[in-house]
């Protein structure tokens, strides 16, 4: 903030809503007396705070909300609509700071990425319920553009501190999680797939690193304790989509980093981590079998492995075969129901969609053969993201890198999505995650301006020195 922005902007602004505030409980004193209007009024002076320090407060401030609006917990309802607000702050700052500083360049990551928002937009025009459509291209866009911004904002110049903000963030979420499991038995990710979704794209890759670049003995031991919860909450959700994007990711990550003597000792580890969660958490009450049999096949060994995925995924090829080449419309699926559209709905109406079971399936369905193309142009261009990261990673063996947990979360993403259908559903707490990193990664491995290379080249200093608290509280 420039010096005129310091002695007249922020003595404007609460000159400006002091009189707002008067003028209000003058004309409208009903609006003191009611609690849900207080919490909102509440809300918005919290929600200018963080404005006030986008950079550092709003990144966080967006995933919790997002999260809170995905879990089983009191206010839920109101974050579901509360949380596109937030979204579409975080998006209009980001742009207006963009616009003014210029302190990034936006190459053909973020130009795929408008094209994939203007397809989405075109798709409205064949669904059935364009109206909705329209909606959900709407949040795509808004999520996209804060991705371009407000993300990449949140790590310019402060890659250390963001990512080590980011490793305290997953291990706290791992702590209250198993408490709320493990201590009270609440479900707070309701679904256990969501469960296996965090941890397994989430937690256990960041966490994994976070052990890796842990420089003082006391640290590494509380890290490793929380991978430990991490996976112990991973397998007791008998999420396989998960468990398999948490393998994949921290098996590549280990070989890449050539930690081969991890990769085997955690591989011995996690086999007996898992029947032992077998033993004490049994899956359907089914104390019985084996760990291939109950975390493989779940018990229904004589249907086959994909059992629970084939008829949602031959729906779904049925319903693209029907409308092959243009689809039904972004974020709409065939049903056999008819709708009413309301257009101030803030969830999906569940009439309007269903399990897919596979994210890339599921967007074939809603843009056709023809708008998947600039879709999976900006797919192919993470996992080319990805690529670069894991050679260079194996290259140089340099495990301080920011490029690493992105990698890691980013690969995990990506095999996640084919057995869950999140990728494109801008409501869900993970695909707002992953599309943040997403960007962040095409400037990490690219930097979008020089200033961001030596930046990313200090990560290594300042976590071999002092990683930990002292990194977070700098």
């Amino acid at each position: 903030m420039n010096q005129l922005g310091r002695k007249f902007v922020l003595p404007a602004t609460i000159a400006a809503s002091s009189l707002l505030a008067i003028y209000i409980a003058v004309s409208r004193p009903g609006y003191f007396n009611n609690l849900d209007s207080l919490a909102a009024l509440c809300f918005l002076e919290f929600l200018l705070v963080v404005i006030w320090h986008y950079r550092i407060l709003f990144f966080p401030l967006l995933l919790a909300v997002f999260l809170w609006a995905g879990m089983v917990l009191p206010l839920t309802g109101v974050w579901t609509s509360g949380r596109w607000f937030v979204l579409a702050a975080g998006a209009l700052v980001g742009l207006l700071i963009y616009l003014r500083e210029h302190q990034q360049r936006l190459g053909l990551f973020h130009l795929v990425a408008l094209s994939c928002v203007i397809t989405a937009l075109v798709s409205a025009a064949v669904s059935a319920y364009p109206n909705m459509t329209l909606l959900k291209a709407m949040s795509l866009l808004l999520l996209f553009l804060y991705g371009s911004t407000g993300a990449r904002l949140a790590v310019l110049g402060r890659e250390a501190i963001f990512f080590s903000r980011l490793l305290l963030g997953c291990e706290l979420v791992v702590y209250i999680t198993a408490l709320a499991y493990f201590g009270f038995r609440f479900p707070i990710f309701g679904n256990p797939n969501s469960l296996g979704a965090v941890m397994g794209v989430v937690a256990v890759p960041v966490l994994l690193w976070g052990k890796f670049t842990s420089t003082r003995t006391l640290v590494r031991r509380r890290l490793t304790f929380a991978l430990v919860l991490g996976l112990a909450l991973l397998f007791s959700s008998y999420a396989r989509a998960g468990i398999a994007a948490a393998v994949v990711s921290c098996v590549v990550l280990c070989i890449a980093l050539r930690q081969y003597g991890t990769l085997l000792r955690g591989a011995v580890f996690a086999l007996l981590l898992a029947a032992l969660v077998m033993t004490t958490i049994p899956f359907h009450e089914q104390p019985s079998g084996s760990l291939t049999t109950i975390f493989v096949y779940k018990g229904r060994q004589e249907d086959g492995v994909l059992a629970s995925r084939r008829p949602a995924w031959d729906e779904t090829v049925s319903a693209i075969q029907s409308h092959l080449w243009f689809g039904n419309g972004f974020g709409i699926s065939q049903t056999s129901r008819e709708v009413v559209e309301q257009s101030r709905s803030f969830e999906s109406l569940r009439d309007t969609t269903r399990e897919h079971g596979n994210s890339y399936l599921a967007l074939t369905e809603w843009v056709g053969l023809l708008g998947d193309i600039p879709f999976l142009a900006l797919l192919l261009m993470i996992v080319g993201n990805v690529g670069r990261a894991l050679a260079e990673m194996r290259r140089t063996g340099n495990i301080f890198s920011p490029a690493v947990p992105l990698a890691g979360v980013l690969f995990a993403g990506l095999v996640h999505a084919a057995f869950e259908d999140w990728l494109f559903a801008p409501g869900y707490y993970l695909c707002v995650f992953f599309w943040a990193l997403a960007f962040i990664m095409a400037d990490i491995v690219r930097p979008a301006v020089p200033s961001v290379a030596p930046a990313v080249k200090s990560v290594k200093q300042a976590w071999a020195t002092n990683f930990g608290l002292a990194t977070i509280t700098r």
